[in-house]
């Protein structure tokens, strides 16, 4: 059974990455916060946020 390339392309961006670049960027917060790294705890904020945000701001375009 094929998948259509849509079908793949929204569970990727709604299902697969953002818990991945939500899990790294909690690392990155988490060992910011613990190191003292100013740099990590931001980048990893940023990344929570794009990992929070890239659902809603990709899918619209390709599912409308």
């Amino acid at each position: 059974m094929a998948y259509s390339s849509l079908a793949v392309f929204s569970l990727v961006f709604s299902h697969i990455l953002p818990p991945i670049l939500a899990f790294i960027a909690i690392i990155l917060v988490i060992t910011g916060v613990i190191d003292e790294k100013n740099d990590f705890t931001l980048f990893g904020i940023a990344l929570f946020l794009i990992a929070a945000l890239t659902p809603f701001l990709i899918l619209p375009f390709f599912l409308s």
